[in-house]
């Protein structure tokens, strides 16, 4: 079987755990950040994981991750 090509763009915005789970960065920390509460911002800054839904799909893009 052919080696599979790994997605470039979920490659960049996925990574996987030790526990095998997909982790991602959380998202609304672009801009208009003094809007927020120094709070909303702590929390931003750690990794959500993925969705069990979703993970599936974004395994086959990341293969070898």
């Amino acid at each position: 079987m052919p080696k599979l090509k790994t997605s470039r763009g979920a490659a960049k915005r996925f990574k996987v755990s030790a526990k095998g789970k997909v982790r991602r960065a959380k998202a609304f920390r672009r801009h208009q950040l003094s809007a927020k509460t120094r709070k909303q911002k702590r929390h931003l800054r750690h990794p959500g994981s993925v969705d069990a839904t979703n993970a599936k799909a974004i395994r086959k893009l990341i293969p070898y991750m």
